[in-house]
């Protein structure tokens, strides 16, 4: 898929070595309602995640450090999907990690520490995911397989969730 001369392709296997990781993401699910949190920020959706910190032991480490500070949700489980590989003009392509994870509770929101926003927590289903994101086909790819791993792993009936809304 192109975006604004960018290209996205989505693969579920591992990241290449020699591939940078800038992101992990992830569809984070809540077990009693089946639905996805997509943080809102005035307007603009996305998954919680950002970059790897050199402290994070692993990609999981990530996700879950990242969840928690951007929408205070704890995270008990994680599960790596696939990767999104990213070519710009001019770059080297690199890699934004894509997991499926389990929402253990949810905390009191407060300010993201990078930046001091606080987040809108909007749960939805996987299927209405991507186009609430507004990230084309790769999104949908990567929300099959969310899907096919909340069915498998996790007995999550992720086609008929609790209808969508805000846990703020």
């Amino acid at each position: 898929m192109t975006v604004d001369d960018v290209l996205y392709f989505w693969h579920e296997a591992a990241v290449p070595a020699d591939v940078e990781i800038t992101q992990v993401y992830g569809h984070l699910l809540c077990p009693q309602t089946a639905r996805v949190l997509v943080q809102e920020d005035e307007g603009w959706f996305n998954l919680p995640g950002g970059t790897p910190e050199r402290w994070d032991d692993d990609i999981v480490a990530t996700l879950v450090r990242e969840a928690f500070e951007e929408n205070q949700v704890r995270v008990t489980d994680a599960v790596y999907l696939g990767y999104q590989e990213v070519h710009r003009p001019g770059m080297v392509p690199y890699a934004q990690v894509r997991m499926a994870g389990l929402i253990g509770a949810f905390e009191p929101r407060r300010p993201d520490p990078d930046g001091g926003r606080v987040y809108r927590r909007l749960m939805t289903s996987l299927s209405e995911a991507p186009q609430v994101l507004g990230w084309g086909e790769p999104a949908v790819a990567q929300a099959k397989a969310a899907a096919r791993v909340a069915e498998e792993l996790w007995k999550l009936s992720v086609t008929s969730p609790a209808p969508a809304g805000y846990v703020d």
